[in-house]
Order: C-alpha cells, then sequence, then structure tokens
C-alpha cells in the first residue's frame, strides 16, 4: 500500500510539474504559440477532421442517407477492386511511372546543384538558376495544353521527324510514349525548383574543406565526391524518404489532362481511376476504399524507408 501511495504521489508531483512547465512555457513564448494557430487550424479542418470520411469504404454509401446512415458493406469493395481487371494495371503503372521519376529525376537536381556550385561567375550563376527555375511556375493546364501542342502530328516534334525522313505521328496517342513523355515533362518543369534545397544544403558546407580539398590536390569531381556529396548526404536521405514514400500517389491533374483511351494501358493511375470511379460514376465507396488502400502503402513506405536510413545514414524522419 505505502508502494502504491508513493508511487500516486510521484505521478501526481511530475503532472503538477508538466503543467508548471507548460504555464510557464506559454506566459514566455505566447506570440510564437499564436503563429502557430493558423497552420494547427489549417490541418485540424481540412486534413483531419474529413478523415472521419474512410467510413465510406466500409459503408454502401447512400447520399441521402449520408455516411453515418449508411448500412455497413465491410471489406466488399476492397475485394472487388483486387477482382477488377484494371487493380494490376493501375497498381503497374502508377509505381513504374514513380519509379522512373525517383531513377531519374532525383538524382538529376543534385548533379545541377552540384554544378551551379562550382561555377564562379555570380551573374551566369544567376541567370541560370532564373532560367531552371521559371518552368516549375507554369500551370498544369497550360504545361499538358504545350505537350499536346509539341507531340502532335503536326507539332514541333511531328516537323523535326518528318525533316529526319520519319513518318509523324500523335506521340501521345501511342501507349508506348505516354510515360517518357510525363516523366521527361515532370523533370523539365521540377529540375532548377527541386535543386534549391540542395544548392542550400551546399551553402552550409564549411568553406576550409574544400580549400584543404583543393591543397591536398583534388580537383572539381574530387571536391565534389569527397566533401560536397558528404555534406549534402543528411538531405538526400530525407528527401528520399520523402519521394520514396510517395511511390504509390500520382496527382490525377496532369494525368487526366493528358491521358485517353488509346493510352489507358501505360497511363492509368490510382488516382485517375479513383477520380473516375468516384466523381464520373459517383461510386464513393468503391474510390474510397481505393483509395484508402494506396495511402496505407505510402504509409508503409515511409516508415519502411526511414528505417533503412536510419540504419544506413544514421538520418532519419524520426
Amino acid at each position: 500500500m505505502k508502494t502504491s501511495k508513493a508511487g500516486t504521489e510521484r505521478a501526481l508531483a511530475s503532472t503538477n510539474s508538466w503543467r508548471a512547465m507548460v504555464v510557464r512555457d506559454w506566459h514566455r513564448f505566447w506570440p510564437v504559440y499564436l503563429m502557430i494557430l493558423p497552420v494547427l487550424a489549417f490541418y485540424i479542418l481540412w486534413c483531419y477532421g474529413p478523415m472521419y470520411g474512410i467510413l465510406l469504404a466500409f459503408k454502401d454509401y447512400a447520399p441521402r442517407k449520408g455516411i453515418f446512415g449508411s448500412p455497413w458493406a465491410g471489406i466488399r469493395y476492397f475485394v472487388e477492386f483486387f477482382k477488377s481487371p484494371y487493380a494490376f494495371r493501375v497498381i503497374r503503372n502508377t509505381i513504374l511511372i514513380n519509379f522512373w521519376n525517383l531513377v531519374i529525376g532525383f538524382p538529376l537536381p543534385i548533379v545541377f546543384a552540384l554544378l551551379l556550385n562550382e561555377v564562379r561567375s555570380t551573374g551566369y550563376k544567376r541567370t541560370v538558376q532564373t532560367i531552371t527555375y521559371m518552368p516549375h511556375f507554369i500551370s498544369t493546364v497550360i504545361l499538358c495544353g504545350m505537350l499536346i501542342d509539341f507531340t502532335a502530328s503536326d507539332g514541333i516534334f511531328g516537323v523535326i521527324t518528318k525533316l529526319m525522313g520519319g513518318k509523324p505521328m500523335n506521340l501521345l496517342s501511342r501507349p508506348e510514349y505516354f510515360r517518357p513523355i510525363y516523366v521527361g515533362s515532370d523533370i523539365w518543369q521540377n529540375l532548377g525548383w527541386d535543386s534549391i534545397i540542395f544548392l542550400s544544403a551546399l551553402t552550409s558546407i564549411n568553406p576550409e574543406l574544400y580549400e584543404a580539398a583543393t591543397i591536398d590536390g583534388c580537383g572539381a569531381f574530387k571536391r565534389a565526391v569527397h566533401v560536397s556529396i558528404p555534406g549534402i548526404l543528411p538531405t538526400m536521405a530525407i528527401l528520399l524518404i520523402l519521394r520514396v514514400g510517395s511511390m504509390m500517389s500520382l496527382g490525377f491533374e496532369k494525368i487526366i489532362l493528358l491521358y485517353n483511351g488509346l493510352t489507358y494501358e501505360t497511363a492509368d493511375v490510382i488516382s485517375s481511376y479513383v477520380y473516375r470511379k468516384g466523381i464520373v460514376e459517383n461510386n464513393f465507396s468503391f474510390s474510397t476504399a481505393v483509395g484508402l488502400f494506396n495511402s496505407v502503402i505510402n504509409c508503409i513506405l515511409v516508415i519502411g524507408a526511414n528505417r533503412i536510413s536510419a540504419r544506413l545514414t544514421e538520418t532519419s524522419l524520426w
């Protein structure tokens, strides 16, 4: 009894101490907490609040009855998705497009940042940065309009093909060309923008390390390998974790604006499939089930990539 009473007293003392610390911290930093409140409100209202809609995946949703009034359907829609002939196609396409975006699109901004870091002319460096940043600010609709015009049979690629003696064709009507066009346009649009964070990480490296490497006889390549890359490795690891964690995510806007019935075999992804089933066909329960499956896989990928990164590089998100 004495031991139990002593434990209770320690717990109460610990709680009171924690409350006093919180109150003291609030009085000292209340302006900072007020600045955080709008961000918290945003996430609570728009990110965590709507999560109750996950119930749709397990219910036979009828708009007239509402989410809570609709009857339970269990895992029927999950089974229906995996038994459908489109499940493998959309999962495969989502993974493949993200895979090529990761393999090609992730290292290129790093290489670009390393090259810019070696440029000594400030004016030239700023000009190159401005030119490579600009495509990021092109809206998705305008970008897709440009791609549709350029890849048409009478577009710029068609004209070049004709001049070289080939037969012009509409590239976006050929399934085998959809992924290269999608990935290539993504890299072109985001190369400069994605390099910003690596350039920022490079500026934090001690200049004396470069001087020591130069004295030891290292050229630009060896300085990049032995100084620059180790210096930005933690940043690379964190961004790689986030990219791996989104391997099953791909925005539907650009896909829907570019694909057509002829390219579904290589262009249809999970997000576009969810859009068609949920918005076009009004099958909200089915689309929610597919979206929930997608989110769970992404969560598993983030956790797995984080653990691997923690073991290999000693850098992780948590």
